[in-house]
This record gives C-alpha cells, sequence and structure tokens, in this order.
C-alpha cells in the first residue's frame, strides 16, 4: 500500500546485487500472479557499508535509484575493528584517512549519477560531523528522532560554497590528528 522503497543492506559484487534484483522481480511476479495489487514503481536502493561495494560503485550506480551510506559497518570494515571488542574498539575512528575518502567518493559518485544519496550511522547523528559530510556534498542524513535538533542547527549554520573546498583539501591529508583538528576549526569557522 502506498509508496514503498526497498533497501539492500550489504552488497559487496555485481553477482549480489543480480540476486537481489532478480529475487525483488520474482516478489512482484508472485503478487501479479495472484491478482493483488501494488505500486510497480518501487525505488530499489543499496546501503553502502561494505568496502568493496564503495569501492567498485559502477554497477550500483546504474541498477539503484537511491543509495545510503552505512557509516557504522563501513568504519569498522575499512578499518578490521570490532567495535564491540574493548580490546579494538578504541581504533574505530570515522576520521580516519581512508573511511574519509570512501564516503566523499561514494557521495560524489552518487550525485553525478543523478542519485540520491544518504548517510546513517553514528556519522549522520553527529553535529561535530555534519558540515564535514556537507562540505562532502551530503544532503541526506538518516538518523535517530532525538539527534534531529543539533543536526539541524548545524545544518542552517552552514555554508556549504565554503565548505566544500576547505573539506576537498582536508580530504588529501593522511594523518588523522590534522583532519581532527580541521573538522574542530570546520565547526568553528561556520558558527
Amino acid at each position: 500500500h502506498g509508496n514503498i522503497q526497498i533497501l539492500i543492506p550489504m552488497l559487496s559484487s555485481l553477482d549480489e546485487l543480480n540476486q537481489a534484483l532478480t529475487a525483488i522481480a520474482y516478489a512482484k511476479e508472485q503478487l501479479k500472479d495472484e491478482g493483488k495489487k501494488f505500486n510497480e514503481n518501487i525505488k530499489v536502493g543499496g546501503m553502502i557499508e561494505i568496502p568493496a561495494a564503495a569501492l567498485a560503485l559502477g554497477p550500483f550506480l546504474r541498477r539503484f535509484k537511491f543509495l545510503s551510506i552505512g557509516t557504522n559497518d563501513l568504519i569498522q570494515y575499512t578499518l578490521a575493528i570490532d567495535r564491540s571488542d574493548e580490546a579494538v574498539a578504541h581504533l574505530y575512528d570515522p576520521l580516519h584517512p581512508a573511511v574519509l575518502r570512501l564516503v566523499a567518493q561514494t557521495i560524489q559518485s552518487g550525485r553525478r549519477a543523478g542519485l540520491d544519496v544518504s548517510v546513517c550511522g553514528e556519522m549522520a547523528g553527529d553535529p561535530h560531523l555534519t558540515r564535514l559530510l556537507l562540505g562532502m556534498g551530503l544532503r541526506g542524513f538518516s538518523m535517530h528522532p532525538a539527534q534531529l535538533l543539533s543536526i539541524k542547527q548545524s545544518v542552517l549554520g552552514a555554508d556549504t560554497a565554503l565548505l566544500s573546498p576547505r573539506v576537498s583539501r582536508m580530504l588529501r591529508y593522511e594523518e588523522t590528528d590534522r583532519i581532527r583538528d580541521l573538522v574542530a576549526r570546520l565547526n568553528a569557522v561556520a558558527h
């Protein structure tokens, strides 16, 4: 009933993508065979949360109508860190250069392909990272409702024309501490 969007998680290859799309087509055929009415224009999107998907985005861009970047898993798998393991959880870092590049490249590729791109996970709900994500070109955030007010304030106080070139330069840096300092400056300047 109504408009439905399907977000396919944990994809890493074209084979998996094709299997998922085949399953959706089969489900549509079953509904038709049973005479059940449904909106056939179901938007199908992909959750980009595995580095392989972010690095081999082409097939996903051609077949999906939208993307969502699952930052919690993307960070965990990029850094080979189990965030629930206390022995290594301190190494989980959303500002690691590799993580930032994967997020930025996914946002830029999705936008160039004309797809809506959102970010979900802890990064989306962290007001200290909002301006960084805006500077990457992100315009869609998915978060817990309790975080909406602080993120909204960050968005309303941001000037993306100023943020974009600063974030582009920042993405070239290799040192996490330097990136952390620059993110703090982004937040100070944007207020």
